[in-house]
Order: C-alpha cells, then sequence, then structure tokens
C-alpha cells in the first residue's frame, strides 16, 4: 500500500521492456499529470535481453500517433529491490506475474496483474504485439489508455 508522506509508486512489467510497460508508463505520466496525480512511474521487462534499448519502433509509432512520446524509453531489467521501492509491482501478463512472483522475496510490494488492478475486466491480460501486425501495436495503445483510466481512478479512491 502507498505511504502516505511520499508519492505513490508504480512500476509496470513486461517481458523485455519495449512494447507493453514502456507504454503504459507513457500513457500513465502523461494522463497523471493531466489529472494532477504526483506519481512515481517507471516500467522494466522480466528479460534482459533488450538491456539499454529503446522501444520497439512500432510500439513508438503507435504511441506517437496517439500523443505519446516514447523516444526517451531505455529498456531495464526488474531486480529484487524494485518489491520494496514501488507501492505496485503491475505485470502485463500471467509469465510475467509467475517470473516476479520468483524473484520476489517475502517483503515488499506484491506483484499483480496491471489489466484486473485496474478494473478492465476482459482481456485479463495485456495481449504482446511484438509478433504482430500494426493494428496490434494501435490496439496495444487503447488497451493502455483503458487501464491506465482505471489506475487514476484507483488512485484517486486511496
Amino acid at each position: 500500500m502507498p505511504l502516505k508522506d511520499r508519492p505513490t509508486s508504480v512500476l509496470f512489467v513486461c517481458l523485455g521492456n519495449i512494447c507493453r510497460s514502456p507504454l503504459v508508463e507513457a500513457v500513465a505520466r502523461q494522463r497523471c499529470a493531466e489529472a494532477g496525480l504526483e506519481v512515481v512511474l517507471a516500467s522494466c521487462g522480466t528479460g534482459n535481453w533488450h538491456v539499454g534499448k529503446g522501444a520497439d519502433a512500432r510500439m513508438q509509432q503507435a504511441a506517437a500517433a496517439a500523443g505519446y512520446d516514447l523516444s526517451l524509453h531505455q529498456a531495464r531489467q526488474v531486480r529484487a529491490d524494485d518489491f520494496l521501492a514501488y507501492d505496485w509491482v503491475l505485470a502485463m501478463d500471467r509469465n510475467n506475474l509467475e517470473a516476479l512472483a520468483q524473484l520476489r522475496r517475502s517483503q515488499g510490494s506484491r506483484p499483480e496483474l496491471f489489466l484486473p488492478w485496474s478494473g478492465v475486466r476482459s482481456p485479463l491480460e495485456f495481449p504482446d504485439p511484438y509478433f504482430g501486425e500494426a493494428a496490434d501495436f494501435r490496439e496495444a495503445v487503447r488497451l493502455a489508455e483503458q487501464g491506465v483510466d482505471g489506475l487514476i481512478a484507483r488512485l484517486r479512491g486511496s
């Protein structure tokens, strides 16, 4: 749970930190600022093969078309201390949730699935557009916006 003496912090986690989680972070960053919410936001991946790289070019293009900038993103891998540093650790799918549960020690934030946590009823998992078509990346933007709307509602209620 968030501590009252500091801003709430949220970490979004996907597999490589080049598509879903940086997109959700960018949408949340922009929309939380517009809503006047002070929130610390970040993203990372459970895998290490994209560390230091930028967001996928197709995701950057889909995000830019919707008004979100991913150009400064640099992928990083999740660390055990992230569970202590963030109030909420939100995974994009069950595979990443399981990887987070294995990394998490008994203390710190318990990872949860992003979409159900934010009130989205379907789908439960955020589909990975990486092997898909342009339409899959556009759908990812729509789903990120929907999830972030729920995130903002939840943050306002806490």
